[in-house]
């Protein structure tokens, strides 16, 4: 057996029928010219042919019911495992749009994962328009997190397009590195030598991470200085409870826009992306008549996983910033959120790498002990939304000579965060998932709608007028006004 770490468990322990803890990759693919018309058929039977199931598909629960999830949360392997359960082929009614793919892929994301099997689904997804068919994969976050799940979808694709007869995602294996944990270490004599090295750090990081923390509860009653604290953010109708219905809504741009206006502004890419989604929250709670005098709160993974580190579960650490929906300037609120990142990107780098897994718990057992105790969405949240960046791939990729147009990444929520917005680039563009409650965030689906406006305010106000962005968004502008 292998235990999962701490971090990993936690996912287990919160989650409930109205708060499903998996995590999703939509990826949209354009059949090749020359394919038959039983493609997929035929892909999907060689994909269930191949057996030989990798990890951490093979994993299941060694104790699937609540108390040894939380008493002994430890993986084993499943040696039969159903691929016909796990696999599975959908259809659109032709020609199906992307908004129909949308509310397909809300509703497979809606549903939980049966915990006496691995806790994996993987659906194939014909009948897209302009002779397209979707992949959507769903897996528990106690087995991934954003940046391992990204790379495990990636590692089953090929730069070349004349490649065929290639292994599904469950059988291709993870690259071994370097001081990687396997199985075997998952004996009582590893445990109580992890626990005594464990113990040990902590006891060298204690004064470090009581610094971290101290200066965390000084920016509470010191706002002004730019550090966003722990429960800072207001309540909104973001933060109250959910129940187990999700909506899915994408959005997607070019890179090279958003790096133009980050540069433009002196800011990062990052900054841009929390700009769009401030700017769309602010105009969708007006809307709503609910925009609060103080402004909304960003909880951003952050991620500590080294760059040849292949391995799954969770390696995130996490840092807070304002998203500034008080302010009714753009350029003052991209302002503010560029002192806000820029100050939390210092306070999370005096930390030291083996500190940073100690200093996530302590920042997000307020977080995991409001949904553990009921009191999530009944309370102040620690932060309004999780807005998350993840790099994908950056050449073209294809599987089975089918090019991979987009990925967009489907994420959690929980009670008191009733929206998860999470990027994902991929070859020269950035793909935005809004993931929501159905029933506490109707009408989410304009957030996606808004960000798109929010850049094209941006770039009127920041870009040169002569460049060839700035024109496009004047023309985009004038024709709306003809309408």
């Amino acid at each position: 057996m292998k235990r999962l770490g701490t971090l990993d468990a936690s996912w287990l322990a919160v989650e409930s029928e109205d708060t499903p803890m998996h995590v999703g990759n939509l990826q949209i693919f354009s059949l090749p010219e020359d394919a038959p018309e039983t493609f997929l058929r035929d892909m999907l039977a060689r994909m269930k042919a191949d057996a030989d199931v990798a990890p951490p598909w093979c994993y299941k629960l060694a104790f699937s019911g609540f108390l040894g999830r939380l008493v002994a949360p430890s993986w084993k392997v499943d040696k039969k495992l159903d691929l016909d359960y796990h696999v599975r082929h959908s259809a659109l009614p032709r020609p199906g749009s992307e908004r129909e793919l949308g509310i397909l892929v809300s509703r497979l994301h809606s549903n939980p994962l049966d915990f006496s099997r691995p806790l994996w689904e993987c659906h194939i997804i014909e009948g897209l328009e302009n002779n397209r068919f979707a992949l959507y994969t769903k897996m528990h976050h106690s087995m991934i997190d954003g940046i391992s799940g990204v790379r495990l979808m990636q590692r089953v694709l090929s730069k070349d397009p004349g490649e065929i007869n290639m292994l599904p995602p469950w059988s291709v294996r993870p690259e071994r590195t370097r001081g990687s944990k396997t199985d075997s270490e998952a004996s009582i004599s590893a445990a109580l030598s992890q626990a005594m090295e464990a113990l040990r750090i902590q006891a060298d990081m204690a004064p470090r991470l009581w610094n971290a923390m101290n200066r965390l509860i000084q920016s509470a009653r010191h706002p002004e200085e730019g550090l966003t604290a722990p429960f800072a953010g207001p309540v909104s109708a973001l933060n109250h409870r959910v129940t187990g219905q999700r909506r899915f809504a994408t959005q997607h741009y070019q890179l090279e826009r958003i790096k133009q206006v980050a540069q433009a502004s002196n800011g990062s890419l990052n900054d841009i992306v929390l700009y769009l989604c401030g700017t769309a929250l602010r105009r969708f709670l007006v809307e709503q008549d609910g925009l609060p005098d103080t402004p909304l709160t960003a909880g951003i993974p952050v991620n500590i996983r080294p760059s040849d580190d292949q391995g799954t579960g969770t390696q995130i650490s996490f840092m807070i910033a304002s998203l500034a929906t008080d302010e009714a300037d753009p350029l003052e609120r991209l302002k503010s959120i560029k002192h806000s990142t820029r100050r939390a990107k210092q306070h999370l780098q005096k930390l030291p790498r083996k500190a940073l897994t100690q200093y996530t718990m302590l920042l997000m057992s307020p977080y995991i002990l409001q949904l553990m105790s009921g009191l999530g969405g009944r309370m102040r949240p620690v932060f309004n939304v999780t807005i998350s960046n993840v790099p994908g791939p950056g050449e073209t990729l294809y599987y089975e000579g089918a090019r991979l147009e987009a990925m967009y990444p489907v994420s959690l929520i929980a009670h008191g965060g009733a929206l998860n917005i999470t990027c994902l680039s991929y070859a020269g563009s950035l793909n935005f998932g809004f993931t929501g409650c159905r029933d506490t965030l109707p009408s989410m689906q304009k957030l996606a709608v808004y960000t798109g406006e929010a850049l094209d305010e941006l770039e009127m106000l920041v870009l040169p007028p002569d460049t060839a962005t700035q024109k496009s968004v004047r023309r985009k502008v004038a024709a709306s006004n003809k309408k």
